[in-house]
């Protein structure tokens, strides 16, 4: 609880503070004077000023946002001296750079982040697959267990390399968003038996990004062997298993690997009783067959068979690490598409083509903040920089009260030749706030949901 607490507050106290620096540094270079550099908002609690006349620098106790409070006739007398620092006497184009400063730095800070954690190297899961869900896209295209996604390829023909498990899962995400087909390059397990297999993703009736998705998909779980793990006391300790047992056959059907074991268990059952199983296993070179009976438990609004042992073994593993170079470009490249897809998927949401529970707020933030720094530096910087992408882009939405709703006002002006209206900026600043509040609501609703189990 503690960790997760801690890692939300620095990856708030990151995000904002380069969040303002991009508007102060920028308003500096503009020859804005910047009165107050504020992280959080209500009560001061740490306050800094060199002099009575430069940028007074404060800490404040509410820690979701900050702001940059500059020299502005609209919001109080302004010295004769000062005039010409003043936020709104600047050019359309200085106040456009000032506003729009924030988001950029975010951006630039996301692709930082991506590079870093690359240059740093992140264990991922080998793209090492399991067996594809009975029925499902990925087996009716011809995958079975045990192949190894080794590359992709878009129309253009051009075959690029997977290095992992979670680069596949990016290109499905982006190819189901474009409704596009994928084509992949499978071997098996040792590399051997080449083959090309065209995964038809345009023919989803779904185009929705959510946790479900690869399990619509029909890609399995990683690859893992199907050898026991732990041995609980239960069914099949009683039956006789033992950890590091080899699972060969069940009921004369042969069992691949870990997945297929245990939806064999999870499907044996009749009515309110688990049904006997017969067992082949190997164990320290000799074959062995036991009969084991699941015991019936509920996993959610269904009733499935459970024999208190841990099936497979951790899957492969590999180190995904790029050099200087390349980690920049990964970089700016997954920047990008992470912003495309953020738009993409809050325009499908305005649209009702995807779910509003895809909304997330501060708790889900906080929990996904605990768990990467639980996993490792690069796995947190990766994290760091995803939200660092929303926040950019998030403020760059044409919303009053964002900086993108700022930007729309100087493109108004900069149409017109006149600003926006007084009256008309306090009734934006009105639906700009019931939106926000709206947005809000939702996010938070979805964080409870979440923890609760709803969703």
């Amino acid at each position: 609880m503690i960790t997760t607490v801690l890692a939300f507050l620095l990856t708030l106290g990151v995000l904002i503070v380069v969040h303002e620096y991009g508007h102060y540094r920028v308003a500096v270079a503009c020859d804005v004077k910047v009165l107050r550099f504020s992280v959080g908002f209500g009560r001061v609690l740490w306050r800094r000023q060199a002099t009575p006349d430069s940028t007074e620098f404060v800490l404040s106790a509410l820690p979701l946002g900050g702001y940059v409070r500059m020299l502005d006739e609209r919001e109080g007398p302004v010295p004769p001296q000062d005039l010409h620092r003043a936020f709104n006497r600047k050019s359309l184009w200085q106040r456009t750079a000032v506003v729009a400063a924030g988001p950029i730095a975010n951006l630039l800070l996301a692709v930082v982040l991506h590079a870093a954690s690359h240059w740093i190297g992140v264990e991922e899961p080998k793209a090492l697959l399991g067996t594809p869900v009975a029925g499902g896209l990925a087996e009716r295209a011809g995958m079975r267990s045990g192949d190894w996604v080794q590359a992709f390829a878009d129309d253009d023909g051009r075959w690029t390399e997977l290095r992992s498990l979670g680069e596949l899962r990016w290109q499905v995400t982006q190819h189901v968003l474009h409704g596009e087909p994928l084509r992949l390059q499978v071997t098996d397990a040792r590399g051997e038996q080449r083959r090309d297999i065209r995964l038809p993703l345009d023919q989803l009736e779904s185009r929705e990004v959510d946790p479900a998705l690869m399990k619509r998909i029909g890609l399995g779980l990683p690859f893992s062997e199907p050898v026991l793990g732990e041995v609980k006391p239960g069914p099949g300790a009683t039956a006789g298993l033992r950890s590091g047992d080899r699972v060969l056959r069940v009921d004369d059907q042969p069992v691949s690997d870990a997945y297929m074991l245990r939806e064999r268990i999870g499907a044996a059952i009749d009515g309110d009783a688990g049904r006997p199983m017969r067992w082949r296993i190997e164990r320290q070179g000799q074959v062995l067959e036991l009969v084991v009976t699941p015991r019936v438990a509920r996993d959610g609004e269904r009733r499935v068979g459970r024999v208190d042992v841990v099936p497979g073994q951790p899957p492969a593993m590999v180190t995904v690490q790029l050099g200087l170079v390349e980690g920049l470009q990964r970089g700016v490249v997954r920047t990008w598409e992470v912003s495309a897809l953020t738009l993409r998927m809050l325009g499908r949401m305005l649209i009702g083509q995807a779910s509003i529970r895809n909304l997330s707020g501060p708790l889900t933030i906080a929990d996904y903040a605990g768990q990467s720094v639980n996993q490792g530096l690069a796995y947190y910087l990766g994290f760091l920089a995803l939200v660092s992408v929303s926040l950019g882009v998030l403020n760059l939405l044409p919303l009053p009260m964002l900086d993108g709703g700022h930007l729309m006002y100087y493109l108004f002006e900069g149409l017109t030749g006149r600003p926006v209206s007084d009256q008309w900026l306090a009734r934006l600043q009105r639906g700009g706030i019931a939106v926000l509040l709206a947005m809000m609501s939702v996010a938070l609703f979805n964080d409870v949901a979440r923890l609760l189990g709803l969703h």
